[in-house]
């Protein structure tokens, strides 16, 4: 056997550019639970390793701009070197997400916390709103429904809670294309319109909609 080689638990190792780890090793590759440090930037990663590339649960943190202090910006599971899996990361001091990942992006459920107030909390593919999910705007007011690469795409319901009003229709790409609105909680709106909207009687609504649909979907 080369004695060159490292394994099992060794003491901290020091690799040319200058970064460090101590942890486990197989057949000379970090292989178990080890901490790496780089030296340039000032990262940590503190977790489990599988042939030299992060694998299991760990966290991942960095040097925080303008500050001397390390902070999380990833706890979670990893696989192959990426985000994989369960976890939660950390944006900023108030942008969070925390759900399921592939390959680095945000894939499967998740809830993401937003700067500004916002959240959604829903399904995603490729780091995007995809599939059902229902976003809380900070200003009151929700959307419910599908989506398709970030954007509102297909059947929804929009609430627009300074009015007490309820949009159910259909969109595409973000835009509401046809469908009803209908007064929800007017009297508990902050500023209702004047009149209330009035009742609408059609023998078969969703028929209309759907007649509606199919027929703005054949123009695109």
């Amino acid at each position: 056997m080369d004695k060159s080689q490292k394994c099992g638990l060794r003491h901290t190792v020091f690799s040319v550019s200058g970064n460090k780890y101590t942890g486990e090793w197989q057949d000379n590759k970090k292989h178990g639970k080890g901490t790496q440090v780089w030296k340039e930037s000032g990262a940590i990663y503190n977790g489990q390793w599988k042939y030299g590339k992060r694998d299991g649960y760990g966290t991942y943190s960095v040097l925080l701009p303008g500050k001397k202090e390390i902070g999380r910006k990833y706890a979670g599971e990893w696989k192959n070197g990426k985000k994989h899996g369960h976890g939660t990361y950390f944006y900023n001091n108030t942008a969070v997400y925390e759900g399921e990942w592939s390959e680095d992006l945000r894939s499967g459920w998740g809830r993401m916390y937003y700067a500004n107030g916002d959240l959604y909390e829903g399904e995603w593919i490729n780091d995007k709103n995809h599939g059902q999910g229902i976003i809380w705007f900070a200003n009151g007011n929700w959307y419910e429904g599908t989506w398709r690469d970030g954007k509102k795409n297909g059947n929804g319901k929009f609430y627009y809670s300074e009015k007490g009003q309820l949009y159910e229709g259909f969109w595409l790409d973000g835009v509401a294309k046809c469908g009803t609105l209908s007064d929800s909680g007017r009297d508990e709106a902050p500023h209702p319109t004047k009149y209330p909207i009035p009742q609408v009687h059609l023998v078969d609504m969703q028929m209309v909609l759907s007649e509606a649909q199919s027929a703005y979907l054949d123009q695109c």
